[in-house]
Order: structure tokens, then sequence, then C-alpha cells
């Protein structure tokens, strides 16, 4: 764990002038910035004036003591409390139990071992950093996100505002997008957003159940319908009674299914396999894929009435490369998310690396550069994500996009060479209307539109 300190004050209010003295040194020998006061009233002075971050106290204290000191520093700072480190010479498993439970980080006994109290005072600061970067995200989050989405650029902005109005109806809803958009994010807002959904949300990747079983997870089973069905089992339909069911890759549910799929958009019922009667369902069917499903359609590969059922309330999610600047927003984030997650304190990405990933179009969308910036992070060792830390085939397409920049502007520079300047084009119009009057200056120059004199001047510098 890094424990460097930063720039961080502390106050300590301890009434032996000499110990105080003593760990006022102890800290600014760690680069600390130090205050020392002997009561508590003066101390609640210097927390209004001076802001510490941290406060060591001892619990014995002339007037106010430390614990009562904690008590009013709660009730008046809230959020810009600092944190407190209690020090007492009459340590007690009692006593450590009131401190803690009154909000202190840790309690220390005297005598104190130096090291110990350097290694507590600078975990301490650290965890406090840790959660005001934290408290700064969700807030950062909750400015720029939409139901857990993030994007400030247009085509965003309209789907929050068509997530808005779709989640507030009842029907189906069909989300496109390429693989990686986020297209269940999408489903669990409209989920989320709609707020007349008791019921779970659950989500299934349609390409993912072997066939042969498909009609059994959806719609259950009754014991002994099939061999091994050894007792009944719910079905999907049924787990997210009340709520949503999001079918991802749609494209991938077979014939036979669709039509039990379609009857049960129609009727809200379903049947479970060895069944002898329909069961009512009440649930919101959300559906995606990144096919074209007009064109499964015409290859006869998904039914055209379940086309027309689904697509009721369409969602198209944009690819990450129609997106503008939400790319810089979304690296920020995910820079941010996992180097908290790692316990890095990585600030910012270099410029360049900026730069080589405004070049690569992301064919994998929201996904693909979330996971380049986990590997990034992963490998970063400094303040500031450099180049060589995103994955090698972001950097190769960078390089050959600026290869085949500089070959075109090459190229056009050999073009430009072989164009005429102005004046070369000026002096051969000139002669071609010279050569079309025979050579008569006066009427060369009334075409031209310009006195004779002009067209002398203009011929003397050819």
């Amino acid at each position: 764990m890094d424990l460097q300190p930063g720039g961080d004050k502390i106050l300590v209010v301890e009434d032996d002038q000499a110990f105080g003295s003593l760990l006022v040194q102890e800290l600014e020998d760690h680069d600390l910035i130090s205050q020392w006061t002997d009561n508590g009233e003066q101390a609640l002075v210097l927390m209004r004036e001076w802001g510490p971050d941290l406060v060591v106290s001892d619990v014995r204290l002339p007037g106010m003591d430390g614990l009562e000191l904690l008590h009013k520093a709660r009730a008046e700072f809230a959020e810009t409390m600092p944190d407190f480190l209690m020090i007492t010479a009459f340590g007690s498993i009692s006593q450590a139990v009131k401190t803690l439970k009154a909000g202190a980080e840790d309690f220390l006994t005297k005598p104190l071992d130096l090291d110990h109290f350097m290694l507590t005072v600078l975990r301490i600061l650290k965890h406090r950093k840790l959660r005001q970067e934290v408290f700064r995200i969700r807030h950062y989050l909750k400015q720029d996100a939409f139901q857990g989405m993030i994007g400030q650029s247009r085509p965003m902005r309209v789907l929050f505002d068509q997530i808005s109005r779709v989640a507030q109806a009842d029907g189906p809803v069909l989300i496109l997008g390429e693989s990686g958009t986020g297209k269940e994010l999408v489903a669990r807002a409209v989920h989320e957003a709609g707020g007349n959904r008791k019921g779970a949300f659950v989500a299934v990747n349609c390409a993912g159940i072997p066939e042969h079983l498909m009609e059994s997870e959806f719609f259950g089973h009754k014991a002994g319908a099939f061999t091994g069905a050894g007792q009944s089992r719910r079905g999907l339909f049924a787990e997210a009674e009340g709520g949503t069911l999001f079918l991802d890759e749609i494209s991938e549910m077979p014939l036979f299914l669709q039509a039990k799929l379609l009857r049960t958009l129609q009727d809200s019922k379903i049947r479970p396999v060895g069944a002898d009667r329909e069961e009512q369902v009440d649930i919101r069917i959300v559906a995606a894929t990144h096919q074209e499903l007009e064109s499964e359609v015409r290859q006869g590969r998904f039914r055209e009435d379940l086309f027309f059922r689904l697509e009721t309330f369409t969602l198209h999610v944009p690819p990450l490369r129609e997106r503008g600047d939400d790319l810089e927003l979304l690296a920020g984030r995910f820079l941010q998310h996992f180097s908290i997650q790692t316990g890095k304190t990585i600030q910012a990405m270099d410029e360049k690396t900026l730069r080589i990933l405004r070049q690569y179009p992301f064919p994998g969308n929201v996904r693909e550069l979330k996971n380049a910036i986990e590997r990034a992070v992963t490998f970063c060792d400094g303040r500031a994500i450099l180049p060589e830390h995103l994955p090698a085939r972001i950097r190769a397409k960078a390089s050959q996009t600026q290869v085949c920049a500089r070959g075109q502007i090459h190229g056009t520079e050999q073009d430009a060479a072989l164009l005429p300047t102005l004046s070369q084009t000026e002096r051969q119009y000139i002669q071609h209307v010279l050569d079309k009057v025979g050579g008569n200056k006066r009427r060369a120059a009334s075409i031209l539109g310009i006195c004779r004199r002009t067209l002398y001047r203009k011929l003397e510098q050819t």
C-alpha cells in the first residue's frame, strides 16, 4: 500500500505539551502540516477555521474531553468532518469500544510506538482520500448518468428521452445495437424508469441455452413431463412475474419457441411443458439483438408476426464511434473505477493516449473501451495512463491510421505540385482570349473586363 502523505493537515489535541510537541515534530518529519492545542474548546475553533483532515486527540483532557470533542465535531461538521484518532494512557476495551462507536477511526494507547503511530496516521489519511474520491465519483456520476448509463452526446440524450417515454408504457420493447453498446443497460433502464414494475429484472441470453432445453427454461415444466423431469420447475417467465424478462440475442431463438413467445405476448399466458392448463403471467418483455431482424425475417429465420409485435417500441443504441466526446467521458469513468478497485492513484491519461483512443474505431464499442482501460490501469504504475499501457491492437490501429493520413497528405502534396499557380492560370487565360479574337487587344481587354493599359502590363509580366 502506498502510504505517502500529500499535504494533509493534522490537529493534535494533547494537554501534555511535551508529548504534544513530540507528535507534531514526528508528523512534520513526514511532511504533514500540523498544529497543537491543549484543550477541546480551542480544537473546535481550529477545526472551523483551519479545517484539518485528521484530529489526533487524547481522551483525557481538561474541560471538554476527547469523546465530547468527537461528538460535538460530528454534530457540527457533518460532511466536512475530519477523521479522529484517539490516544489515552488509560486504555481499556470499554473505552476503545466507546471511542469507535462514537465515530473514531482508530484507538491507540500510551506509551506510543511512534512508528506504529505514523503507520496508523498514514493509513487513516489514505482511507480518507479513497472515501472522498468515491464520493466525488458518485456525485459526478449522478450529474451525467441516466439509470446507470453515462453520456452527454446528442444520440445518448435522445436515447435517454426515449427510454423515459417507453418506460411508462407496458408493451414489448425491442433494443437494437451493435455488440458491446450496452443493450442490457438500456433494458435495465426501461425496467427501473418504469416504476410500475415491482418484480425482478430477469436477463437471459437466448444464444446460451441449448435448443432442446429452451422450452423448459422459458416456460417451466411439470414433474414427469419428460425423462429426467423428477420435479416441477418454474421457468423464466414465472421468475419474472410482475417484472421484466430481458431476452438478449432474441434472433437466436428457434422458430417453434418464437411462436409460443408470440402467443404469450398476445394473451399474457404460458403453458409449462407437461401442464394441462395455461397460467396467467404479468411480465414485460424486452428483447435485444445486434442482428438486422428484417433481414432475418426475409431469410425465414425470424417470424414476421413476432417482429411486428416486438417493434412496438424500438430503441436504437448508438455505437461508440457516433457518440463524440462520450468516449473521453467513459474512459475517465472507467479509469476512476479501476483505480479505486486496484487501490491505485492514477489521475489522468496522457494526451498521446487520448489521441490514440480517439483514432481507434472501437468495433467492440463501450465493452472494448472498458476492457482496454482495465488493462491500462493494471499495467500502469505511475500517475497517468501512457500509450504503452493500452492493448497492442489499439496502438497498432492508431499507427496505421497515422501512416494512411501521412500518405494522403504526401499524395495531396504531389498532386498540388502538378497544379498551376494563380498567376500561371491567369496568363494562360489571357493568351486563350487573345487567340480567340485574333490578337485584338481592345476586344480582349473588353472580354476580360480590364482596361487595355492593365492588359498591356500583364502581357509585359508574362
